[in-house]
């Protein structure tokens, strides 16, 4: 192989980091089933987190969610597409761009006719962002996750993501099971980003002092410097 083809081969295995977020919970407030835009109401920091990720670390931003509410008739893949596009549209406009969505509809006790059954992309599972790693060259061990609940966390450990964020608003502690951090505002996680970024790897024991007295940042049993 020439050494112009053996450069563009090399580019084309380049791998990158990513921002995983979940959607109900992380980007818009759960209040349940949401599917139309009249029912969002977009979570304090959000814009500026995407923005960060995207233009000031240049990471794709890539939003995996189950979608239950599909497979159980509440409404169909053409809302859901509807509102999708909304969504991305608002991020745009606020120079926070997301790269994809990928959504999953099934729910193995609770959905009708063909979405009745588990499937690989269905948090806990980790089928959406392994998908997304291939789609995009994604290197999941330099990559983060944020999300509010136990599945979000266990899909990124199953996955392999290198930075597992809980976003846990109403300091239930319930996503730190195996979160290696959980913050109570999204702004919180953007020095953890860029530490993260920076191949910082001890940042979260390093910033011990700061964290006594940063309400919005915690630090789990599952960090290990």
């Amino acid at each position: 192989m020439a050494p112009a083809q053996e450069d563009r081969a090399t580019a084309s295995r380049q791998t990158t980091p990513a921002l995983f977020l979940d959607r109900d919970g992380v980007i818009n407030v759960d209040s349940g089933f949401v599917h139309r835009v009249d029912q969002v109401e977009f979570v304090p920091g959000i814009f500026d987190l995407v923005g960060f990720a995207a233009r000031q670390l240049c990471w794709p931003v890539v939003v995996v969610t189950n979608q239950a509410g599909i497979g159980r008739g509440l409404f169909g893949e053409a809302e859901y597409q509807a509102l999708t596009r909304w969504l991305q549209h608002e991020f745009e406009a606020r120079a926070a761009p997301i790269a994809c969505f990928y959504h999953c509809p099934y729910h193995p006790e609770h959905g009708i006719d063909r979405y009745r059954r588990d499937h690989p992309w269905r948090k806990p599972n980790p089928g959406m962002l392994l998908q997304a790693a291939s789609d995009l060259t994604i290197d999941l061990a330099r990559s983060v996750l944020i999300g509010d609940r136990p599945t979000d966390m266990a899909a990124g450990a199953a996955a392999g993501v290198g930075l597992l964020i809980g976003f846990d608003h109403e300091r239930t502690r319930s996503v730190m099971t195996q979160a290696h951090a959980v913050v109570h505002e999204l702004t919180a996680a953007l020095p953890i980003l860029q530490a993260h970024a920076e191949g910082r790897h001890r940042w979260l024991a390093d910033a011990e002092p700061a964290l006594a007295a940063d309400s919005s940042i915690e630090k789990s049993r599952n960090f290990s410097p």
